[in-house]
């Protein structure tokens, strides 16, 4: 039997990886090992182990890896704190693959530690194209890693042009369109109000009503712009006044920055229709975007869920400069005119048709289907 180790070092990496943990733990030549690291323990990210655990899943460790600051220099220390941690869980566990996914500095730690210690190497989400340090860092993973799960064509061939084995490459989807399938079958999109009121802070929201979801989180090859960024975004919301679920960013370099930004806005303004929560579980999420008006910020899941879903989008600024995107999105620089005038177009518009651009929600078992039969190796021969 073959032990499968996943790696969650935030919500985004949870919600990336969930239907792929489920098919392996699911399959009866694999055995799931889980890791829980990161963000994924702070309680001011959410403390996402909880999720995970009321989810259904035991981790088998976690690895304290953030050193705080949220600025580049801390970025690169938890990537080494990380890097210093993971071989020792790695050997304690002794999987036989790894699985790292995207792009994110955690992930790069997940990656180097599995290849210099002779474990093969998955990587989802590999091979696709976007703004910030985390195209550097996905295209890096992608030639440390032995077995590629891209989203799609597209994101397949430029792992190829990388010079990998065609052979090492499978097409699946990505696993966030299998939670976004599972959630929005036969119309189930009802959600829990009371936990919505008791969960967040600020305005006391009516979801009955039309609503924005924003999400906006910090360019890392822009630090220090975060703050004026999302004061534009919160002006754009002030603006428009309409009922509005916003997030807490991610851990990366800048978040404080943004932070900083909407404590300060929600102080000197003290909204009544904006909302603040830390942390969603994935499928609240899920439902929140199936019935949005429109979803704000520079996310990728209003690219990557949002198409399937056909949910009106506005992506602010340049984190996701080149991400294949469906019909229901549109841009805008980080403008506050801009950005309100984007929202009422795409909430004027409604609901666009879904694009499975990223997949058809089928994408977990064939992952695991790969992880059972596929041969393992780490020697790579890279085509140049």
């Amino acid at each position: 039997m073959r032990k499968v180790l996943v790696v969650i070092g935030s919500r985004a990496n949870y919600g990336s990886i969930k239907s792929v943990m489920r098919a392996v733990r699911a399959h009866p030549e694999l055995k799931l090992q889980i890791v829980v690291g990161a963000s994924a323990l702070l309680d001011r990210f959410g403390s996402v182990v909880d999720v995970i655990e009321r989810d259904g899943f035991v981790p088998d460790a976690r690895v304290n890896m953030i050193v705080e600051g949220e600025t580049p220099v801390t970025m690169a220390k938890s990537t080494g704190l990380g890097l210093l941690e993971l071989p020792t869980l790695f050997e304690l566990l002794k999987p036989d693959v790894v699985i790292t996914v995207g792009d994110r500095f955690e992930t790069m730690a997940t990656a180097v530690a599995g290849a210099y210690m002779n474990i093969p190497l998955a990587h989802t989400m590999g091979g696709e194209v976007t703004g910030t340090i985390d195209e550097s860092i996905r295209h890096a993973i992608t030639k440390l890693a032995h077995i590629h799960f891209p989203a799609n064509t597209l994101a397949a061939e430029r792992i190829v042009r990388l010079g990998e084995d065609p052979s090492s490459v499978h097409v699946v989807g990505c696993p966030r369109m299998d939670l976004v399938a599972e959630v929005t079958a036969n119309g189930g999109v009802g959600m829990d109000a009371d936990w919505l009121e008791r969960e967040g802070v600020g305005g006391h929201l009516h979801i009955d009503q039309q609503y924005l979801l924003v999400s906006q989180h910090p360019v890392t090859t822009e630090y220090g712009q975060a703050e004026q960024q999302i004061t534009e975004t919160l002006l754009a919301l002030k603006e428009l006044a309409m009922p509005t679920i916003m997030l807490w960013p991610n851990v990366d370099a800048g978040s404080e920055d943004i932070a900083r930004g909407m404590r300060k806005f929600r102080e000197h303004h003290q909204l009544d229709f904006i909302r603040f929560y830390k942390n969603f579980p994935v499928e609240t999420y899920m439902r929140l975007m199936k019935s949005a008006a429109c979803l704000v910020g520079n996310s990728s899941s209003s690219i990557r869920e949002g198409a399937f879903l056909g949910t009106p989008a506005v992506n602010v600024g340049s984190r996701q400069d080149g991400r294949e995107r469906g019909s229901n999105v549109i841009d805008a620089p980080h403008d506050r005119h801009a950005i309100a005038e984007a929202i009422r177009r795409q909430v004027a518009h409604g609901p666009f048709p879904s694009a499975h651009i990223y997949g058809d929600g089928k994408s977990g078992v064939r992952i695991a289907e790969v992880l059972a039969r596929t041969p393992l190796h780490v020697q790579k021969r890279i085509s140049y």
